[in-house]
């Protein structure tokens, strides 16, 4: 994936990608693989932030005419906080994650929850982290216009297809069209600086439809894309085996993905050739790795070992994004996820530093060239700034 994100943003002078990583692990959820280990509650998985700023969800009302529905057929939607000031023509566009979903078992169960339909989204969300509308909390983004576009297709915003008997509608592909076609409407046609983010799944959409987002306006606008915690590695499991390319293909061939998919990637990739998890149950039925998912302080050193193999091979796999002066990274080793979402990660006054920079002012410096920003941290368990997540 490292060469599609290289040549897209060759393709796209003026675009650049950053990635920030934390170690993904996967749990069961329901009966089914869950691949973002940040599926909790909007008020657990947002961190510290003193009375944040809550944004009402809005359907696209003309979404359904177009095809471009949910799992299970209702409207897809969006939350949007309006900038003001230097920032009234600059725009954030944050896409959703939340794992796949790759059988017609696990997407007829998804479409029962917030990731599968409008009907079980949160009302209202906090905004925090980058989208926080706190100088004090956001100090680069805070003012400008802020749109969490909520994922409920189950494959990263690039599905196209359906399965009648099943009455499920993978139609991601067009959700993001209809998602950008109504920002357009609201002003972002005249946006001079925009930011495409996400993270996990929202961030692989993000690597997914960057070329698209910059080919939505004309070349003197800023544009550049963030992807939190969206690379995945065709790496191979704790069993030595490759589950979740299995799973990648389920999701490719059931959702109709493939012919969304950029071209500069697929020309050289199978399109199934993505991977997310190191130790999911089906790899590790003796449950060797359970406590160590939940906990990183109860790995032993040989699982210790086996994650710094995993490190080791991304480093090598993004050496040739990483020459590129228009790409940044900021790669840290914390067992952490979605670290742009969270308040106490993004930007806190104890927030994960590399070489004495935090997470959002490398975003920030990388994004409005005010330095270079290219930080790898060294290996774990070294930094000793990281909020490491444990789970219960």
């Amino acid at each position: 994936m490292q060469t599609a994100l290289r040549e897209a943003s060759e393709r796209s002078r003026t675009m650049k990608l950053l990635w920030i990583f934390g170690f993904v692990l996967s749990r069961w959820v329901d009966g089914f693989e869950d691949l973002n280990v940040t599926e909790v509650s909007y008020v657990e998985s947002y961190g510290v932030s003193s009375n944040p700023l809550t944004v009402g969800l809005t359907l696209i009302q003309g979404a359904a005419a177009k095809g471009a529905v949910c799992l299970d057929g209702t409207l897809p939607g969006y939350h949007m906080h309006r900038g003001y000031g230097s920032g009234a023509n600059s725009w954030l566009i944050q896409l959703e994650g939340g794992g796949w979903c790759n059988t017609i078992r696990n997407c007829v169960y998804r479409k029962t929850t917030r990731r599968g339909s409008s009907t079980y989204m949160e009302k209202q969300i906090p905004f925090t982290g980058i989208l926080s509308n706190k100088a004090e909390e956001n100090p680069d983004f805070f003012n400008w216009n802020r749109v969490k576009l909520r994922y409920c297709d189950g494959a990263s915003f690039t599905g196209d297809s359906q399965d009648e008997a099943a009455q499920l509608n993978f139609r991601g592909q067009r959700i993001w069209l209809a998602g950008m076609e109504e920002l357009m409407s609201k002003g972002m046609r005249y946006a001079n600086q925009a930011l495409l983010s996400g993270c996990s799944a929202g961030g692989l959409a993000s690597i997914l439809h960057c070329d698209e987002f910059r080919d939505l306006f004309p070349r003197t606008t800023k544009v550049k894309c963030l992807s939190d915690a969206g690379l995945f590695l065709d790496a191979v499991d704790v069993s030595g085996g490759r589950t979740l390319r299995n799973m990648f293909g389920g999701v490719v061939s059931l959702q109709g993905v493939q012919k969304n998919l950029p071209h500069t990637c697929t020309n050289r990739l199978d399109p199934t050739s993505l991977q997310a998890s190191l130790a999911p149950p089906s790899a590790d039925p003796l449950g060797y790795w359970h406590d160590c998912k939940l906990n990183h302080a109860q790995c032993t050193a040989s699982q210790v070992n086996f994650l710094q193999g995993f490190r080791n091979q991304m480093l090598n796999a993004i050496k040739g994004f990483s020459r590129s002066y228009q790409n940044g990274l900021f790669i840290n080793s914390c067992f952490a996820h979605c670290q742009t979402e969270r308040q106490d990660t993004w930007f806190a006054d104890d927030s994960p530093l590399i070489r004495n920079k935090g997470i959002a002012q490398s975003v920030g410096d990388w994004y409005f060239d005010r330095v270079g920003a290219k930080t790898i941290d060294c290996p774990y368990p070294c930094d000793k700034t990281c909020h490491n997540l444990v789970f219960k």
